[in-house]
Parts: structure tokens; C-alpha cells; sequence
């Protein structure tokens, strides 16, 4: 990789250290640091005191550095990744332990999975069909090495995994029979909670979750199996997890950067959790670009700059002007009194802080105004 003093800002890179924010080429995607440092110690800091695994969820930043980050700051164990492609860039960037929480069935992408502790990482990956305990298994064989599995149990999202415990036993006693296989545990994700408004929604969602999930693993038991990880809870349900007893393992992404979608959930008092639990520390820089209409300004990150699958940006710290809508290149910002000119920057949180990432290169990490780093969005457009 070459040096960031290779690059050009503007064309390559959007900034180089000791920049001023305000001079940052838009739209970009900005770390505020003190927040995000601030964010990864709180839940690591959480994490401990409840006797819990935090393995930090790298689809949602998809940054060796910020991984790295949340090792060192907030003691996390190792990353979440949804595809071989993602595992293989954070482990090539020297995470140990790593879980595919996901299926992998192809071939060719069974073969490059077998290969990751090659890198030196820890492998595990989610299995819900027995047939593909042998598949994992030739794999492994065929390159000496060791795949764990979690077989996953759909809790409620109605995505993958099994849903009865004598289907969680028969995966497990395969993958326990199975040459170059390690069953280690369970994968209980309810991903379809993590967005409801309400605590007390999150909360009763959750303990059906935690009923499948602890009958899960006392069927197991029964059977002379135990489970090292019992892993799952995200940052809209990782209270409930944590405090479950079945559970040992989280899973959390978003409370490290706190996206608008997120960031509108109550917590128990009924206050939104960008409201104290959490920190903003994920935007993106924008710039007007015309302001032709009196009580519009058209700033530069529209589309192609974000993901609004889950709602518009909201505009960090002001309440007198509001994104509206946007096209590819533009973004409609209502200004009913004219305060905003040409030129003006504006901090944008997005609805959805994950697939926003993935459309950018590059973090510029600001503290103070002041340009500090620049991490590559690392395993940016990594999706096979």
C-alpha cells in the first residue's frame, strides 16, 4: 500500500493528516474519534463486567483498523464477517479469531474458507444443514486444517438456521463425527428485534429467543455435548443477552459508529440511544454546492454517497434544516430561512451506517477539527 502522502487529495483520498475538517473534500465518510474511542470502551467495559465475549461485527464498518481499535480499546475477541471475502481481508490484516456468521455452500468458497487458519485466524463458521457438515468437512481435509461450527438456530428472524433442538443435536454430533471439525457451539442472532421502537418489545422478543435458545443447549447437554459459545445479541437487545444466562458471546456493530435508524430506538427510561447510551460518531461530510432555490440548499452526497434503505441522513447538531430527499449526486436540504451558502459543510448522520460504509474508500478520523488518520474501508465491496 502506498504511503498517504502518495495520494492526492481530491482524487485518491479525501484529506491527509493535520488537514482542518472544514477542508475535507466531500461527501466523505468522518470517524469522530474521541465519540468512537468513547463507544468501544463503554461496551467493552460492559462486556467485562457482565463475564462476556464481545466478538465486534467487521460487515458493519468492515475496517481492519477500526477491528483493531476494538481489540485494543474495548478488549473485543475477534470479528463477525457475513462472507469468506470479508474474513479473508481481516485476516490477512492479522485478526485471530474470526467467525463467518453465515452459510457458505459453494465450492469454491468452502475451499478459500478451509484455508483461513492457514492466516493464522481462528475459523468458525454457521452451519444449519447437516449436509453441509460433510462438505466443510472434505474441505478442511483436503487442506489439514480445522473449521469450528456454531449451528445456527433462527430465534426469530426468519432467515437462516433450524428452528427444534433435535435438529441443533443431529448438526452437532456430525460436526463432533466429522474429520477436521470442531463443534463449538450455538449461533442465536435475532436480527428482526433489533429495530423496534420499544424496550419492552426488544425485551419480550427476546425472551422467546432466550427460551429456544437455553432448550437448545440443555438438549445438547443431555446428550453429553456442551457449548463453548453461545453467541449472538446485537446493539439494540445485547442487555438481554448478557444478562440471560444462556448466552456468552455478543455480537454488536452499530453502537461503535450509531447510524439514524439505530439511534431512534428507546432504551428502558424510553430515552433514544444516541441520547446517552450511545455517541454519533459516523457521518458524512457534505458540501452546498447551490443554493438556486431560496429555501433549498443542494449539498453533494446524495444516492451514491449512501444507503437510505433505512430512512434518510438526519443533519448532526441542527434542528434548522432537514435532508428531504436526493438522487444520484444531489441531496435536497429544506432551509425555510436561508441560513445555509455555497461552500457551508454539513455533518449527515446515515439511516444505515453498514451498506453507507461499503460505498467508500476511505474513514477520515477527526479530533478537534483536526484531520488525525485515514483508515481504508478495508473489505469495501468484498460481498462473495
Amino acid at each position: 500500500m502506498k504511503d498517504l502522502q502518495d495520494y492526492e487529495v481530491g482524487y485518491d483520498i479525501p484529506a491527509l493528516p493535520g488537514m482542518d475538517e472544514a477542508d475535507i473534500q466531500t461527501p466523505a465518510l468522518v470517524l469522530d474519534l474521541d465519540a468512537l474511542e468513547r463507544n468501544i470502551k463503554k461496551m467493552g467495559d460492559y462486556a467485562r463486567a457482565h463475564g462476556m465475549r464481545h466478538r465486534v461485527h467487521g460487515k458493519m464498518h468492515k475496517s481492519v483498523d477500526v477491528a483493531k481499535l476494538q481489540e485494543k480499546l474495548g478488549g473485543a475477541v475477534g470479528v463477525c464477517c457475513q462472507k469468506v471475502s470479508e474474513a479473508e481481508v481481516f485476516a490477512r490484516g492479522g485478526i485471530k479469531d474470526i467467525l463467518v456468521s453465515n452459510q457458505v455452500r459453494d465450492p469454491l468458497k468452502l475451499d478459500r474458507l478451509a484455508q483461513l487458519p492457514k492466516l493464522g485466524a481462528r475459523t468458525i463458521v454457521c452451519v444449519d444443514d447437516i449436509a453441509n457438515v460433510e462438505e466443510l468437512s472434505q474441505a478442511a481435509q483436503k487442506h489439514g486444517t480445522e473449521i469450528e461450527i456454531l449451528v445456527e438456530i433462527d430465534c426469530g428472524a426468519g432467515r437462516c438456521g433450524v428452528t427444534t433442538t433435535e435438529d441443533v443435536v443431529a448438526i452437532a454430533k456430525a460436526a463432533q463425527a466429522a474429520p477436521n471439525l470442531k463443534f463449538t457451539g450455538i449461533q442465536a442472532y435475532q436480527g428482526a428485534m433489533q429495530h423496534l421502537d420499544s424496550y419492552e418489545d426488544r425485551e419480550a422478543k427476546l425472551d422467546t429467543a432466550i427460551a429456544q435458545v437455553k432448550d437448545a443447549v440443555d438438549g445438547l447437554k443431555a446428550e453429553g455435548i456442551d457449548c463453548e459459545l453461545v453467541s449472538g445479541g446485537g446493539t439494540g437487545s445485547y442487555y438481554f443477552e448478557s444478562n440471560s444466562g444462556v448466552y456468552n458471546e455478543l455480537q454488536c456493530g452499530s453502537y461503535a459508529f450509531m447510524d439514524a435508524d439505530y439511534g431512534r430506538i428507546l432504551d428502558k427510561d424510553g430515552k433514544r440511544i444516541d441520547q446517552g447510551e450511545w455517541e454519533n460518531a459516523f457521518f458524512i461530510l457534505t458540501s452546498v454546492m447551490s443554493h438556486a432555490k431560496a429555501d433549498k440548499a443542494i449539498v453533494d452526497a446524495g444516492l451514491k454517497a449512501q444507503s437510505v434503505d433505512s430512512g434518510l441522513p438526519v443533519v448532526y447538531g441542527r434542528t434548522d434544516v432537514k435532508y428531504i430527499k436526493c438522487s444520484d449526486e444531489h441531496g435536497v436540504v429544506e432551509d425555510p430561512d436561508g441560513v445555509l451558502k455555497v461552500g457551508d459543510k454539513l455533518r449527515l448522520v446515515p439511516g444505515h451506517c453498514d451498506p453507507t460504509a461499503n460505498v467508500h474508500d476511505w474513514y477520515v478520523g477527526v479530533r478537534n477539527g483536526k484531520v488525525e488518520t485515514l483508515w481504508p474501508v478495508s473489505a469495501r465491496g468484498k460481498a462473495f
